[in-house]
């Protein structure tokens, strides 16, 4: 996560602490948090040196923090490295990790682990994964190679495949593709399909019966919000854990908010396939984890 900048609004006759927890901003923020993140390197001023919190305030000055809301739940996972050279950096990302900062989720994203793991605010998502959703994750490492990764993703040259645990529905062993419209409004939870032009497919095939449902491939042709959990639910095979389709299930929604993780999205982001837009040369990563 890039520092939050915050610019003093008094002179010495405060200290910086002070004004800091007079910014609306940081909300929520006390001096023992600011001494934290100041004896962790992470209160610093705008040449970039560490700053004391009880250090008399500069008019007009800027002081820059990371800073972590204090009722972040935890995500008790591991996030692997899958992947790394001078350019990218592939992760196979757990359940409930959010990619980047959003809403209540801060700290516990992809984004800000990998930046703190790796000492760099270079680092910066190629693609999104939902944060329901686990497995394979691109990110940058230099601003000058992210429009080219993120360009695989935006023009559709990169092969994604995903697993999901849903009930078995033996006649989808013959692989279906499903088109429709789908929107989403800001704001509200779930997408919708619409009337209109087609936006989303999907073509999606049980590959395997387990004694805890049907294991599924899962082949999205474009990108649309939601999209594979709302054609697995489309198809009567609602994806297992999955707290909006095809009913909203706020039980499952809230768990994790109290700590409890036992109930995963049965979705993952299997593999990821592409042409390397800087060598020309063929990658392919695939996840560790099991949706069954």
């Amino acid at each position: 996560m890039d520092a939050t900048r915050v610019v003093l609004r008094s002179g010495p006759e405060r200290t910086v602490g002070e004004c800091l927890l007079a910014t609306p901003a940081l909300a929520g923020c006390t001096l023992d948090d600011l001494a934290e993140r100041a004896a962790a390197g992470e209160l610093v001023d705008a040449d970039g040196a560490p700053l004391d919190p009880g250090t008399p305030a500069r008019l007009n000055s800027s002081v820059y923090l990371y800073r972590d809301l204090p009722d972040e739940t935890p995500i008790p996972f591991d996030l692997p490295i899958l992947y790394r050279d001078d350019a990218i950096v592939v992760v196979d990302k757990p359940h409930f990790l959010a990619t980047m900062p959003r809403g209540r989720h801060v700290t516990q994203t992809a984004l800000v682990r990998l930046r703190r793991e790796l000492g760099s605010d270079h680092v910066s998502p190629a693609h999104r994964l939902d944060r329901l959703t686990a497995g394979v994750l691109l990110f940058t490492l230099r601003p000058e190679v992210r429009a080219a990764y993120q360009a695989l993703f935006a023009e559709r040259r990169a092969d994604k495949e995903y697993r999901a645990l849903a009930p078995v529905r033996a006649d989808l062993a013959d692989p279906v593709t499903v088109t429709n419209r789908i929107e989403k409004t800001a704001g509200d939870l779930r997408a919708r399909v619409v009337d209109g032009e087609i936006n989303a497919s999907s073509a999606i095939t049980l590959v395997e019966e387990t004694d805890a449902g049907g294991v599924y491939r899962l082949q999205p042709h474009t990108g649309r919000t939601h999209q594979l959990r709302m054609h697995m639910a489309q198809l009567g095979v609602g994806i297992v854990g999955d707290p909006l389709y095809p009913d909203i299930r706020p039980e499952l929604a809230e768990l994790p908010d109290h700590g409890d993780f036992s109930q995963p999205l049965r979705l993952v982001a299997h593999s990821l396939a592409f042409d390397d837009p800087l060598t020309g040369k063929r990658r392919e990563f695939v996840s560790g984890r099991s949706v069954a």
